[in-house]
């Protein structure tokens, strides 16, 4: 209708004019123009059947890897060390692995890297700490909340008495400079904090390629300082340096502006402070000079909160203005999400103020799922019940947080996530196990490649059918826009398609063996790609519930 109206013809007319050239044979039983100018095209039932066809017998899933050139690092989840691993971290530690599930699956090369928080000034006032205060038994009962303790102690010292920040200052330098009494401490601190990321992560069923922190990166930060100065992008400010504006965008574009008061005012990214320490944006840009250098990536994808918005313009501007030649390789793109929300609308917290910890998290889920899978189970196995709680527990939490759109912020709610009606994991995860309850009832034997024409004459089973197609495209939509949530819904609406057809469509009673033998196709690849849509999302599923 645009075309038509641009070169001042009749949509209809126009529209006939286009269906009079069209060649779809075997593709579509019809093309109809509608309405004011719409082409609806209805798929053949045989090219259709063709194509479900070639899936059940394993050719594909609906998707394939033609498209797949894609280099792609992922940078993720990066929790610090000697702290707990909070509620906010399973944001971007489950968007970005689903973002990376899905880009393996479709066929693209990955690695994936936890940059976790493994050095800088928390660690003068741990070591103060440490070798003050340090209660060994605690360590050894539980290390993370020992080591959060000696830093809060530590910090409230500092704050009230300048001495005691100097001394953790003092602290800091000796690890920096090489002290072997303090790099010693240090890396036991990682070590145990550590073991509390392998813990969780393996809950989660995540897993990284390489895990380069902070550390890392330390022996670069002084020459990437002296490179910026050196080409005059970087200079010194009150003793600091920075970067500022290179004036070429205009100020509303530009990350190095700020507007206070009707005036734009530079807004610069410190590189090194006044006191010779350096910071996030220098170590971010030596990273990335890192990745770009050694791995060759297309794409480099940061899964960090909204609120960092700010600064990865940045990065990415100075890095482009630093090394264009190596920049114009690559794209850099920043996946932002919003926040997890309590009932009251602010942050999620504990009922006593605190932050809650994923471990608690987690922990809650899994008891809220026995608790359901006890009353609607009961007669199943101690063993069973624990691994449906389990899987149904976790899968419900990452679930709920993927299901949104990423840039919002959503509110956590235990019953809804946990519900088996509505767009949540269990009842995603009900309507794989309902399906594979049914291969348990057929009688004489059944093997998911026997060949047999699909036969595609009830409205609902055209529904279906139609909808598995389009599982491929969603996850290229998932690859393209870095949105779990569009498998979400998907995943939904088929799990309600599938509900139609099996409510109309009798599967096991139908008299013709014909008949039975495709709608158990259909009824097997709707599993299929429940299964593979949920592992995709890092969720996992089980035979019974």
């Amino acid at each position: 209708m645009g075309l038509a109206k641009s070169r001042g013809l009749n949509p209809r007319k126009l529209a006939g004019d286009v269906v009079a050239r069209l060649d779809l044979s075997g593709i579509c039983e019809s093309v109809e123009v509608a309405g004011a100018g719409f082409l609806n095209f209805r798929l053949s039932k045989g090219r259709l059947a063709e194509t479900l066809s070639e899936a059940i017998r394993g050719e594909h899933l609906f998707f394939d890897r033609e498209n797949a050139g894609r280099n792609i690092v992922v940078d993720f989840s990066s929790p610090n060390v000697a702290k707990p691993m909070h509620v906010g971290h399973i944001r971007s530690t489950g968007i970005g692995d689903a973002l990376q599930r899905a880009f393996r699956l479709l066929g693209h090369s990955v690695i994936t890297d936890n940059h976790i928080g493994d050095w800088g000034t928390q660690f003068g006032k741990l070591l103060l700490g440490w070798k003050e205060m340090l209660d060994r038994s605690a360590l050894a009962t539980d290390a993370i909340a020992e080591l959060e303790r000696l830093y809060k102690v530590i910090n409230a010292q500092c704050d009230a008495d300048a001495g005691r920040l100097e001394a953790a200052r003092a602290e800091l330098v000796k690890l920096q400079a090489g002290d072997p009494e303090n790099l010693g401490i240090w890396r036991e601190m990682v070590s145990l904090s550590q073991v509390q990321f392998d813990a969780l992560y393996g809950r989660l069923g995540v897993r990284f390629d390489k895990v380069l922190g902070e550390s890392f990166y330390n022996p670069f930060l002084a020459g990437v300082v002296a490179d910026l100065l050196a080409c005059g992008m970087a200079r010194e400010s009150a003793g600091a340096v920075a970067v500022f504006s290179d004036g070429q965008l205009p100020p509303r574009e530009d990350p190095f502006l700020v507007n206070k008061e009707g005036e734009w005012v530079d807004d610069p990214a410190l590189i090194r402070k006044s006191d010779g320490g350096y910071n996030y944006m220098t170590t971010d840009l030596a990273t990335l000079d890192y990745r770009i250098s050694q791995w060759s990536p297309s794409e480099i994808i940061y899964v960090v909160d909204d609120r960092q918005t700010s600064h990865f313009k940045k990065l990415f501007s100075i890095y482009r203005r630093w090394k264009p030649e190596q920049a114009k390789t690559v794209r850099l793109v920043h996946v932002g999400f919003g926040k997890i929300m309590g009932d009251d609308g602010r942050p999620f917290r504990t009922r006593s103020g605190d932050t809650v910890r994923l471990r608690d998290l987690l922990d809650e889920a899994q008891e809220r799922a026995r608790k359901l899978v006890d009353a609607k189970s009961p007669e199943l196995e101690e063993h069973q019940r624990a691994e449906i709680a389990r899987v149904v527990g976790v899968g419900a939490v990452k679930y709920a947080d993927l299901l949104p759109n990423r840039q919002s912020d959503y509110v956590f709610n235990w019953e809804k996530m946990l519900a088996l009606q509505g767009n949540t994991a269990p009842y995603l995860m009900y309507a794989y196990a309902r399906i594979r309850s049914i291969f348990r009832k057929v009688d004489g034997g059944w093997k998911p490649g026997e060949l047999a024409p699909f036969i595609l004459d009830a409205p609902e089973e055209i529904a279906l059918a139609s909808y598995l197609i389009n599982f491929g495209l969603t996850l290229e939509a998932v690859a393209e826009e870095y949105r779990p949530n569009f498998l979400c819904n998907y995943l939904f609406e088929l799990a309600g398609k599938f509900t139609s057809f099996y409510e109309q469509c009798p599967v096991l009673k139908a008299e013709d063996p014909q008949i039975r033998l495709s709608r158990l196709h259909l009824c097997e690849l709707t599993a299929r790609v429940l299964k593979t849509g949920l592992e995709t999302l890092g969720i996992g599923v089980v035979e019974q519930m």
